[in-house]
């Protein structure tokens, strides 16, 4: 619903079309043109960007920045002022660096419209000399500006770099791990754990390689429970970096570490049926999901056309979701 490809963006790219609007920017007419340079083009914004980065507590290698709304246009928040938007500008060291906020874009599209995952809001901006940037809406701010309580998996497993080593977003849970902490934390945690079981086949089928313990997390309901935030951080990993991993998780799916079902390594729909049983899903409702993911859809193959990858990302973004879903997802037997 927010894709912004060239008719979500108006002629000069002067405002969001009305989906985005309303879906980011509560009907508001919003530029997607930010005031700033990139920070490695402009050593005054350079200065501001280093700033802010230093007053927001988001984790992760990539740089994010916190944004506020004023004058119809986003800028960045001030000391004191809670940011109620993510900017993600383009990855630091990685190939294809320039396209990583169209893929994320991109990623995110997919995962809403097609395939019915609730996503953190989320579109592209741009910055003054064209450079792209994504657009994120933070999900954990409430209508009154005050934070609903969000904790990634890290945090309600009780891991930290202290405890579990550099690499304890990695090494220490698998998804199965996971799944159990979503039964133990959320009161409707039947229907929390099919929207897990969901994200776990999409990061796989559109090759996500780094989706690790803090790239999920509870959000607070209005009523004070808890239940599995919208998913954020979907991109296709494998563009930047061809040697990534199929699972960002060294264990993978199960506990044991075994893949089971997997073949040469990767893992199968067969492998994903196994998954959903060990983390309590009735085999009707796995096989009926595996059925929807392989399924062939005209509106992804839209979103991909009208992307903002290159045309050579384009077709290595769809070539291997197509091997993911033809030729993996697709093995029960």
């Amino acid at each position: 619903m927010l894709t912004i490809c060239p008719s979500t963006l108006e002629a000069g790219y002067e405002t969001y079309s009305p989906i985005a609007r309303k879906r980011l920017f509560k009907g508001k007419h919003i530029s997607p043109n930010l005031p700033y340079n990139p920070v490695e083009g402009n050593e005054e914004d350079a200065r501001l960007f280093l700033k802010n980065r230093e007053r927001i507590s988001l984790s992760g290698i990539q740089s994010k920045y916190s944004l506020v709304i004023r004058n119809n246009r986003l800028e960045l928040s001030n000391a004191g002022e809670h940011g109620t938007y993510i900017l993600k500008p383009k990855l630091n060291d990685f190939l294809n660096r320039e396209f990583s906020p169209a893929n994320e874009n991109l990623t995110m599209q997919l995962a809403e419209q097609v395939y019915n995952i609730e996503t953190a809001a989320n579109g592209l901006c741009f910055f003054m000399n064209g450079e792209m940037a994504y657009l994120t809406r933070r999900f954990d701010i409430a209508p009154d500006g005050s934070k609903y309580r969000c904790e990634d998996f890290a945090s309600l497993g009780g891991l930290t770099s202290e405890n579990g080593g550099k690499k304890f977003k990695y090494d220490i849970l698998s998804y199965e791990d996971l799944a159990e902490l979503i039964k133990k934390r959320v009161p409707a945690w039947r229907v929390e754990l099919l929207k897990f079981f969901d994200i776990v086949v999409f990061n796989f089928l559109i090759s996500n390689g780094d989706a690790h313990i803090k790239n999920f997390s509870l959000l607070e309901t209005p009523d004070g429970d808890f239940r599995l935030a919208p998913a954020y951080d979907l991109i296709n990993t494998r563009i930047h970096l061809p040697d990534d991993p199929i699972f960002a998780l060294r264990k993978g799916l199960f506990k044991n570490g075994e893949q089971s079902g997997s073949r040469l390594g990767i893992s199968t729909g067969k492998t994903f049926l196994e998954f959903g049983r060990r983390i309590g899903l009735p085999d009707k409702t796995v096989n009926r999901e595996i059925d929807r993911f392989c399924a062939s859809y005209d509106q992804a193959e839209s979103l991909i056309t009208n992307s903002y990858l290159s045309e050579e990302l384009k077709n290595q973004y769809r070539s291997m979701y197509h091997a993911r879903r033809d030729s993996y997802l697709k093995q029960l037997v």
